[in-house]
């Protein structure tokens, strides 16, 4: 089986750090060379993840200068094969791609983050497990989170910024959800844990989250800052606490960064997809050319789950 490659293929660029204005569309990317042990794919969704903000606002640097190409999460078929790799053919797919695309890099971070930094590591009784508290609940990372930490049995508390939310945050698994907009989270944290507070927390905010954090975190808690939603958090200058409290600030690639990992780690998260103990909320799919329109509307806190682009 054979898959048609062009020369050239079609791609969202930044042109310079800076808001969603600075995306720009373009068919006349040039199509990878296959080098050493890669393969190609061609991508038929593509996920829409913070990160891809922060690239192209320069919060993070891709070790590459502007322009650079946007895009960290896709999926599709393999389209050519290097004669060095062994494993994949030219045709190969897994699960739906459009749930392939929205799972991966949000859901191997939730995933790899429960495991390997709060060491969640084995399922309890319901209810059994400690207190965690996910911020963002209804976001694309937060609804995975409350639903894989649900099925460990953690006591599962989401926050969220509107009813809509925090009904998608409940219905997907957190026990109890706090509106964000209307509630005070540290005295609900501490009404719901019976003044204990929260043994871990997911905090995908960031600057806004990070002083209401070290209130409501339990003594001998941990911190899991994994955002900038809000801004970048000032770990410079952390909030005065006599508890004891461990702060992580994890990034994805230092758990996956070896091939057995990575296949540890997606496997386990595609078993859970197909055997349906995993659902993946997609909010909405756009055409691959309306990236900024996705980015402008995943920075607006107004979407719920996973935001794609579709490869035409």
């Amino acid at each position: 089986m054979a898959l048609s490659v062009p020369k050239a293929m079609s791609g969202t660029i930044a042109e310079r750090p800076g808001g969603f204005e600075t995306l720009k569309w373009r068919t006349d990317l040039a199509v990878p060379e296959l080098d050493y042990g890669e393969i190609l794919i061609k991508n038929e969704y593509i996920g829409v993840n913070y990160i891809d903000i922060y690239f192209r606002s320069g919060i993070y640097s891709t070790g590459s200068p502007f322009p650079i190409l946007l895009g960290r999460e896709g999926a599709g078929v393999v389209a050519a094969v290097h004669p060095s790799v062994r494993g994949f053919a030219v045709g190969d797919r897994g699960i739906s791609t459009e749930q392939a695309a929205a799972s991966l890099l949000q859901g191997l971070t939730a995933w790899t983050f429960i495991r390997e930094v709060a060491r969640i590591t084995r399922e309890v009784p319901a209810g059994q497990g400690p207190w965690v508290l996910v911020h963002a609940a209804a976001g694309g990372t937060g609804l995975l989170l409350v639903q894989l930490l649900a099925a460990l049995g953690a006591k599962v508390i989401g926050t969220a910024s509107t009813p809509a939310k925090t009904k998608l945050a409940s219905d997907n698994g957190a026990q109890w959800v706090i509106n964000s907009s209307t509630e005070d989270v540290v005295a609900k944290v501490k009404e719901i844990t019976e003044g204990h507070g929260a043994d871990v927390i997911f905090d995908g905010v960031g600057a806004a989250t990070l002083k209401a954090d070290f209130e409501l975190i339990a003594n001998n808690g941990s911190l899991i800052s994994f955002g900038n939603a809000s801004g970048p958090p000032d770990l410079q200058n952390l909030p005065r606490t006599t508890k004891r409290v461990k702060i992580s600030r994890p990034t994805l690639m230092t758990y996956i960064g070896t091939k057995a990992a990575r296949v540890k780690y997606v496997q386990e998260m595609f078993d859970f997809i197909k055997d349906g103990k995993l659902k993946i909320a997609i909010h909405d799919v756009y055409p691959l050319k309306e990236a900024g329109r996705a980015h402008a509307d995943l920075e607006s806190r107004k979407t719920t789950g996973k935001l794609l682009l579709k490869v035409d």
